[in-house]
């Protein structure tokens, strides 16, 4: 064990009397670490399925959380809802009319 893991543990005992994790600030996380990883690795799976369908599967889990719950956990993860753009659907002739003008 390291010296100063020693020396944080007898510096907490002096101050507060004991060695347990006392309480921090800052609301606890709704969703657990082991359900964020699930998440994570549902949408890795299928990219497509949407933030009400993951809802409803933390639901069948057990575990309820809101919808902005799963996206920040997503986004935490470095996972964020994306649209492909949209792109022209050329036809021959487009193709020949874009040809012919830049000769």
């Amino acid at each position: 064990v390291p010296k100063s893991t020693v020396a944080s543990i007898i510096l907490k005992w002096k101050t507060f009397g004991t060695t347990r994790t006392l309480p921090r600030a800052g609301r606890p996380a709704k969703l657990s670490y082991r359900r964020r990883r699930a998440l994570v690795t549902e949408v890795k799976k299928n990219p497509m399925i949407t933030v009400a369908e993951l809802q409803r599967c933390s639901q069948e889990m057990g575990e309820r959380c809101r919808k902005s719950a799963i996206t920040a956990a997503l986004h935490q993860s470095g996972l964020y809802g994306r649209v492909a753009r949209r792109k022209p659907l050329l036809s021959a002739r487009h193709m020949k009319a874009c040809m012919d003008s830049k000769m």
